[in-house]
């Protein structure tokens, strides 16, 4: 029991850079206090007390804010920061370092007996207000972004944002598996895909946005992978001939990622039209009609000796 408690209070410093000392975190954290006071009603919910364990339970949801069904099973290190209007239903499932910020639920989407909430493995991470409804496992190491809405299953290390959830990241693949990408490149998409427990910070783009992207830059590999196999077609047959593929350009995508925002950085109203202008068939035609003028421009002639003969007459009459 006391090794127990020491444990959660140990997860506290870890994750809360606003704990100073062991009395502050043990007598000023409602999540510490429902947790440890969860301990004891899961207790005597096994031991069939459920009377007392649900008694229990409402008043700690009374002096904490803080709901937790005294069915639900809890794994160690679990934190629930700040608390307020945490609700945990009973039969769901919380794993090892399981972290949940305030107004997180994890409910059901049914009124039939049996499993009916999420289960949640080791390390997961749950933003603010964010609500996991049904009978699901969330896999280790996941990420619900605030706000989100998930209600189908979320693969371990994934980050789930939105209404409805949407899978932005996933775990990294295998080494062998993975596309080769410059170190700049993957560093620039874990940047686009960060995750953020208390909202969407204006470094997170709108997720259609994200997505258009993410479409591009899938676009942009597979254009990379055929090429590479249209070449080992021409080593092995000689009289290989691929058809060209008709080429694609940010800048044809730049009206809609203007409409959507920017995924990186701040792109200016200048830098789209300047692109549109270069690709637009009227910006080839008046650059074309330019060069045409250009060249079809008479060009200033000499003098001729004719001319200074016949004005060196004129210039004797007057004298």
């Amino acid at each position: 029991m006391f090794t127990r408690l020491r444990e959660d209070i140990d997860s506290v410093f870890a994750r809360d850079p606003a704990a100073r000392n062991f009395f502050e975190v043990l007598t000023n954290y409602p999540g510490l206090h429902a947790l440890v006071a969860h301990r004891i009603n899961h207790w005597l919910w096994r031991h069939n007390a459920k009377w007392l364990a649900r008694t229990g339970s409402t008043l700690m949801r009374w002096l904490t804010g803080i709901e937790i069904h005294p069915g639900a099973t809890i794994g160690r290190r679990f934190f629930i920061d700040h608390g307020m209007g945490v609700v945990i239903g009973e039969t769901a499932l919380i794993g090892d370092d399981v972290t949940l910020y305030h107004g997180v639920t994890l409910g059901g989407t049914t009124w039939n007996a049996g499993k009916r909430h999420p289960t949640l493995g080791d390390g997961v991470i749950v933003g603010a207000g964010a609500k996991i409804l049904g009978p699901f496992t969330v896999g280790a190491g996941a990420k619900v972004g605030s706000n989100a809405v998930v209600t189908r299953e979320v693969p371990a290390g994934a980050t789930v944002v939105g209404i409805p959830g949407k899978i932005v990241k996933r775990a990294e693949p295998d080494v062998a598996e993975e596309p080769s990408v410059d170190p700049e490149s993957r560093e620039a998409m874990k940047e686009k895909f960060g995750f953020d427990a208390y909202g969407m910070g204006q470094d997170m783009p709108d997720p259609v946005a994200r997505s258009m992207h993410a479409m591009l830059d899938h676009m942009h590999a597979v254009d990379k992978r055929i090429e590479q196999m249209c070449g080992t077609l021409r080593k092995l047959d000689a009289s290989y001939r691929a058809g060209r593929l008709p080429e694609l350009d940010d800048a044809d995508f730049a009206q809609l990622i203007d409409e959507l925002g920017p995924c990186g950085g701040e792109t200016t109203v200048a830098d789209v039209a300047a692109a549109q202008g270069s690709t637009s068939p009227k910006g080839r035609a008046a650059s074309s009609s330019e060069q045409t003028s250009t060249q079809q421009a008479p060009t200033e002639q000499p003098p001729t000796e004719q001319a200074s003969d016949t004005q060196e007459p004129a210039e004797r009459q007057h004298g």
